[in-house]
C-alpha cells in the first residue's frame, strides 16, 4: 500500500518547505527494514546545485517486491530553507535484497539531517494512503550549504481589490552576495494545492538573467496561496508561499423590501446586494425596538452574485423600522439605510 506523503507547509511570506512527518495512522506491516546506509555523512553544496548521496536500504516488501521506496531525512540542526529531504525512488535489487539510489542534497539543506523514515514509493504527495512511513533511526548527514537562494516577491497592485486581476514578480538571488546568479533559472510558479503537492522534475518557468519572472493571475487565484518553488527530484528544494493582501474597504449595502406594507405576521422578503464583501459573509436584518435598540430578526449569507435575501415579519400594526447589518468579514462592518414596512 502506498504511504501518504508529507505536504508542504504554506505560510504567508515564509519559505515553502516539506513539513515534519507526524504519525496519524499505523505503519505498513508489510514493509520490513533491516538497515539504511548513506555512502557519505557530510557534503558541501553551493548555489542551486545538488550533491548526490547514495542511500542503500536493506529489507523487503512482500506485496510488491519490485516497488521502489523513498527514504526521509529530517532536519535536526542548522538554518537552511529545507526541513525535510526525500530520496529519489530507490530501485530494487532483488538479488541483494536492497533498494538503492540517490538523495539529491541542495544548498537549502544547510545543517544536519537524520534518517528517520522509509516509505513505499513511488513518491507521490497527497496520494491519500492510510498508512504512515516506517520509522528508522539512521545516520546523520551534515550539509554545508553556501550561496543559498533567496526568494522574494512583489505583488502589483500591492493591495488587490476583490474581483481584480494582479501580477506577481518573483526574484531569486544569491543570499550570500545579494546578487543574481547570472543565468536564467528554472522555477515552478504554482497555485493552491500544487504548492503543497509538487512532484518534480516537471513543468518549469524560466527567470531572466537577473533572476526575475513575472506571472499574471486572474482574480480567482487571489483566494489561494501563490508560490514559487525551486524544482528538485522528487520534491522541491525550497520555495516561498504568498497570500494576497487585500484593501480594507467599507462595503456598501442596499436593502429593498418586496412589499412596503403587509398584514401582521406575514413574511416579507428583503432583497439587496453587498459590494466588496465575499460570498458566504453573514447578513443580519435588524428591527428597531423602542427608540435606540436594534435587534436581529433574520440572518442569511451573501451569495456568489453578491446578493442576499432576508425575511421581515411585521409584528404589529404601524410603521416598523428595519435595517441590514453586515459585520466585519474581510472588511469593515457597515449598515444599510433604514427602511420601513407597515404592518396592517
Amino acid at each position: 500500500m502506498r504511504i501518504s506523503r508529507v505536504l508542504a507547509a504554506l505560510l504567508l511570506a515564509v519559505p515553502v518547505a516539506a513539513a515534519p512527518v507526524a504519525a496519524h495512522a499505523s505503519t505498513d506491516p508489510d514493509l520490513k527494514i533491516t538497515s539504511v546506509t548513506l555512502n557519505k555523512t557530510s557534503v558541501a553544496v553551493s548555489g542551486l546545485n545538488t550533491v548526490a548521496v547514495t542511500v542503500t536500504v536493506k529489507g523487503s516488501y512482500a506485496p510488491g517486491p519490485t516497488e521502489p521506496v523513498n527514504v526521509i531525512l529530517e532536519r535536526t540542526g542548522g538554518s537552511g530553507m529545507e526541513r525535510v529531504l526525500f530520496s529519489t525512488n530507490l530501485v530494487r535489487n532483488a538479488a541483494a535484497g536492497t533498494w538503492s539510489g540517490p538523495v539529491l542534497v541542495p544548498s537549502t539543506a544547510n545543517g544536519t539531517f537524520k534518517v528517520t523514515y522509509v516509505q513505499v514509493g513511488p513518491y507521490f504527495p497527497g496520494s491519500g494512503s492510510m498508512t504512515d512511513p516506517t520509522p528508522y533511526a539512521g545516520q546523520t548527514l551534515t550539509v554545508t550549504g553556501t550561496h543559498q537562494p533567496k526568494i522574494t516577491a512583489s505583488v502589483s497592485p500591492k493591495l488587490v481589490p476583490y474581483g481584480s486581476p494582479y501580477s506577481i514578480t518573483w526574484a531569486v538571488t544569491d543570499a550570500q552576495t545579494g546578487k543574481p546568479y547570472g543565468s536564467r533559472l528554472r522555477v515552478e510558479l504554482a497555485f493552491d494545492n500544487i504548492c503543497a503537492e509538487y512532484i518534480g522534475p516537471g513543468y518549469t518557468h524560466l527567470t531572466n538573467v537577473s533572476g526575475l519572472v513575472t506571472q499574471a493571475h486572474g482574480a480567482a487565484e487571489a483566494e489561494g496561496v501563490n508560490c514559487l518553488l525551486l524544482p528538485g527530484n522528487p520534491s522541491s528544494v525550497g520555495g516561498l508561499g504568498l497570500s494576497i493582501a487585500r484593501p480594507v474597504v467599507k462595503p456598501t449595502v442596499t436593502a429593498v423590501p418586496y412589499r412596503t406594507s403587509a398584514p401582521v405576521g406575514t413574511i416579507v422578503l428583503v432583497n439587496g446586494s453587498v459590494h466588496t464583501v465575499e460570498s458566504g459573509c453573514k447578513v443580519y436584518l435588524q428591527r428597531l425596538y423602542g427608540a435606540t435598540q436594534w435587534r436581529t430578526v433574520s440572518i442569511n449569507a451573501v451569495r456568489q452574485s453578491g446578493r442576499y435575501t432576508v425575511n421581515a415579519q411585521p409584528a404589529y400594526k404601524g410603521s416598523i423600522p428595519y435595517r441590514v447589518y453586515v459585520p466585519a468579514c474581510h472588511s469593515i462592518a457597515t449598515f444599510s439605510k433604514a427602511f420601513y414596512i407597515r404592518g396592517t
